[in-house]
């Protein structure tokens, strides 16, 4: 069996400019690659890739998770670059939900990221 190996994740947008500024300016992700209709961002480990064409977020679609050590911090470093996100959640876990501006949801999180294989029976 290949081994598969995440690549991006596509996000289609009628405001490509606009998204280009949150995911690039806002978010500070690099800016990867330049066309009229496609702009790709290095996300550490994969790619958030915009498309122009009408968006689809969804009410239970992809969210976006970046991690952050200290969730509070980087949300009122994120905000006062012109990010909606909202109340910061403490707990076991350090939440805080935003939209970009096409209403994709977005969020920043102290969960750690596993880098375990998955166990098969």
């Amino acid at each position: 069996m290949p081994k598969l190996k995440f690549a991006r994740i596509i996000l289609f947008t009628n405001q490509i400019d606009e998204m280009t500024r949150y995911y690039g300016t806002i978010l500070g992700l690099k800016q990867i690659t330049d066309e009229r209709m496609w702009r790709e961002f290095d996300a550490g480990g994969t790619c958030i890739a915009l498309h122009s064409g009408p968006p689809s977020p969804g009410r239970k679609g992809p969210k976006i998770v970046f991690h952050a050590d200290d969730v509070a911090e980087l949300r009122s470093t994120l905000v006062a670059r012109g990010a909606r996100f909202g109340k910061v959640s403490s707990g076991e876990l350090c939440l805080c939900d935003g939209k970009d501006p096409d209403g994709n949801p977005v969020q920043l999180s102290n969960r750690a990221r596993r880098g375990r294989p998955a166990t098969r029976p």
